[in-house]
């Protein structure tokens, strides 16, 4: 079975071989990365890992902002996505833990009778108090999460799909595929979530525009989880605020992003069971002493940005401000301001 990853990526050099190496676990026979405007050595050490015939990398053929979607109109057009069994579009913070069989993709498809689509529930994964970077494996580190079923005040939650080569496509989207237009019932396409059953009606036909690439959670994970790494430490937290183009001078910093991630309620170790089968695979990559050098240098470049930043008054601000923020979600600290309880 060929499956192939597609991803966007900018600044993530210390975190690419284990991505790569974890997707390998899990079946992805192939990995297909669009990278733009690096200054932390991720484009030199995808192009070495291509070089060897480990991935593909393409500058992001992006000509305004809209880098991702740009780049799956673009990777719909390749050969290495068009003769895929199956696609995988997901971000290098996201990690698809299977539970059932193997726990490889392969198991996952054959649990969920075989669909043209698997929607898997996303489990946004907190800091949990985590500030120093560490070159260690993030699933290893962050083993806290918000209540599964409930994410800040919803119960529907946002997806990440595998899609099968025979669906009926239209376009790429970054949580979803969208169907052709126009067709008849019995030409939908056989579209499950993480426990095998079908996806909500109105999410198959992108009827609810609220609710395009999302659903409830509820009973959604029992094959599978998408364990997302948002915040990871707080020193690479920092250093993925400064990736964006916010002039942080002229405003205050928004905690709410960070917040409605950092929730800690609930413990998940289930993803711990590919860590020695994956420090393994990370440990092969490495011994290739080019790679290992590139994987070394993006650790030193992402200690030298976080110093860097932490030189600015308002780096220095971000980082108290986040330290200190609440540890409840601003909507579930509304809700409970509401109800008279806090």
């Amino acid at each position: 079975m060929r499956i192939t990853a597609v991803t966007c990526v900018k600044n993530e050099g210390p975190f690419l071989l284990e991505w790569i190496a974890f997707n390998r676990l899990i079946g992805v026979t192939d990995h297909l990365f669009y990278s733009n405007d690096c200054s932390d050595g991720t484009d030199r050490l995808l192009d070495a890992l291509a070089a060897r015939g480990i991935l593909t990398h393409l500058p992001n053929p992006a000509e305004g902002r809209n880098y991702q979607m740009e780049a799956l109109k673009h990777a719909g057009q390749l050969s290495l996505v068009r003769q895929a069994d199956w696609v995988w579009i997901a971000d290098v913070d996201e990690f698809l833990n299977i539970h059932v069989g193997d726990h490889t993709i392969p198991a996952l498809i054959a649990a969920s009778g075989d669909p043209q689509a698997i929607s898997v529930t996303f489990q946004f994964f907190a800091n949990d108090g985590i500030e120093t970077f560490e070159d260690a494996p993030v699933i290893g580190q962050f083993t806290r999460s918000h209540n599964p079923d409930i994410w800040c005040d919803q119960t529907a939650q946002e997806v990440k799909t595998l899609i099968r080569s025979d669906f009926p496509l239209q376009y790429f989207g970054a949580h979803r595929p969208f169907m052709k237009k126009g067709l008849p019932k019995e030409e939908r396409p056989s579209w499950t979530d993480g426990s095998g059953r079908p996806v909500p009606h109105k999410f198959l036909v992108a009827a609810n525009p609220n609710r395009i690439r999302k659903f409830p959670a509820k009973g959604a994970r029992e094959f599978a989880t998408l364990n997302h790494y948002a915040l990871r430490s707080l020193d690479s937290y920092l250093v993925k605020n400064d990736r964006g183009d916010v002039n942080r001078e002229n405003r205050a910093f928004d905690d709410s992003y960070w917040r409605e991630r950092n929730d800690p309620a609930w413990q998940d170790l289930s993803i711990r069971r590919y860590l020695p089968a994956l420090e393994t695979a990370l440990a092969e990559l490495k011994a290739d002493p080019e790679i290992g050098a590139l994987h070394d240098k993006a650790v030193q470049l992402h200690r030298a940005k976080r110093d860097e930043l932490l030189a600015k008054p308002a780096y220095r601000q971000m980082q108290m401000q986040l330290r200190t923020a609440s540890p409840l979600p601003p909507q579930e600290e509304a809700m409970l301001k509401t109800l008279g309880i806090a």
